[in-house]
């Protein structure tokens, strides 16, 4: 009575539509000696790929022999587009920063001492910027002492 029976695979969704997915009959054929006792078979069956977003829902097995139906507990499913991203860039942020920041360091720091060397060659002129030198402060005390008679040398410069 019990060897013959069907096995059918559904998924009820979110408005509580139940769909068909698969259904097939067993036959089983039972040894002797294994009369009227309980046996436990396994059928497994995979539902893959999922086709979009609508899947979403409940799946269930169902068995129905003649005058028996059993239900499984079912297996909720959420089916969704992209699935698992991973958006945390905070490695690749700081990288990049620390990079950035490097290479401006050293642009703004060849910068300035270009700077510097061009207009220390502008000494000449004496109306244009004057680079501090080691016979600068010598001259400017030349100047002080021609224009200051007095009896003590003046003080050094504050930048000697």
């Amino acid at each position: 009575k019990y060897t013959k029976f069907s096995i059918c695979y559904y998924w009820i969704n979110s408005l509580d539509q139940k769909t068909s997915i698969y259904s097939r009959l067993e036959s089983v054929v039972i040894p002797s000696g294994e009369e009227n006792k309980t046996a436990a078979l396994s059928y497994d069956y995979r539902i893959m790929p999922l086709e979009n977003t609508s899947s979403t829902g409940t799946y269930y097995c169902e068995v129905k022999w003649n005058d028996i139906q059993k239900v499984g507990k079912g297996v909720f499913v959420l089916a969704r587009d992209t699935g698992y991203l991973n958006t945390s860039y905070g490695w690749e942020i700081l990288v990049t920063l620390t990079v950035l920041l490097a290479v401006l360091s050293i642009t703004a720091t060849a910068l300035l001492l270009w700077k510097r060397k061009a207009m220390c060659h502008l000494v000449s002129c004496p109306e244009q910027v004057l680079c501090p030198r080691r016979n600068q402060p010598n001259i400017l005390r030349q100047k002080v002492e021609t224009q200051l008679p007095s009896a003590s040398p003046p003080p050094p410069p504050v930048y000697d």
